[in-house]
């Protein structure tokens, strides 16, 4: 039985990890810090509200039991962060701070939500994708026993879409056909099982690598088309 902590539990993805691992087999003890709570219960969920994010590494230490898998789903956008200043505080900065204090508190494997298009021939000129890069580069310099990194395209199905209309579109995209939509988009609820689905993966030492990047194609196969619960 494996015991895991999740950052960004109440988010579009986070919350969806959530909810996968609280529905498998296999995870005997499942922790979440956040902002606010989860809005699930589960006798094998223990929530901790912390409002203060500055204090979320230091916190991973002192879990107990200590966690041997970590997700990282924390994230923002710029408009909700008030600048890209801000965004950068969390989504790079916080996720690297987070993803040491979990090697220093003897995580074995560290699951990462990324995104796709990252690495691209502008993305280097974008500031979102630099934010992801670096987390992504941090997290394998620190050499994990296992790191994974998801890499998702647009977010479908969330309460509270980033660009509505955008989303919409490639949700109706499915009607075309579901390999179209798959190209450009995947439902929340898919990647977060895919994350879980991987973890697994990890855990029966059947991963293809020690620093294993997920990219679309594999988040679908894995958190649709095999997904097991």
């Amino acid at each position: 039985m494996t015991t895991a902590a999740v950052f960004g539990c109440t988010g579009a993805v986070g919350s969806q990890i959530l909810a996968s691992l609280l529905n498998a087999d296999g995870f005997s003890s499942i922790k979440t810090i956040s902002r606010r709570l989860p809005s699930v219960q589960s006798p094998k969920l223990q929530a901790i509200e912390e409002g203060d994010t500055s204090k979320w590494s230091g916190m991973i230490a002192s879990l107990s039991p200590k966690p041997k898998l970590v997700f990282n789903a924390v994230g923002t956008t710029k408009a909700a962060a008030g600048g890209i200043e801000n965004q950068w505080k969390i989504d790079h900065d916080l996720c690297i701070e987070n993803a040491r204090a979990a090697k220093e508190a003897g995580v074995k494997t560290y699951v990462f939500i990324s995104s796709a298009g990252t690495r691209g021939f502008l993305t280097g000129y974008v500031p979102y994708s630099k934010m992801k890069v670096g987390v992504e580069d941090a997290i394998k310099e620190l050499d994990f026993e296992q790191a994974i990194i998801l890499r998702p395209g647009m977010i479908l199905g969330r309460e509270k879409p980033k660009a509505p209309l955008f989303e919409k579109v490639v949700e109706n995209l499915n009607r075309i056909g579901q390999g179209i939509q798959d190209r450009l988009g995947q439902d929340q609820t898919v990647i977060g099982r895919a994350a879980v689905a991987a973890a697994r993966i990890a855990e029966e030492g059947k991963a293809p690598s020690r620093y294993w990047v997920v990219e679309m194609g594999d988040i679908i196969k894995l958190g649709r088309d095999e997904w097991k619960e």
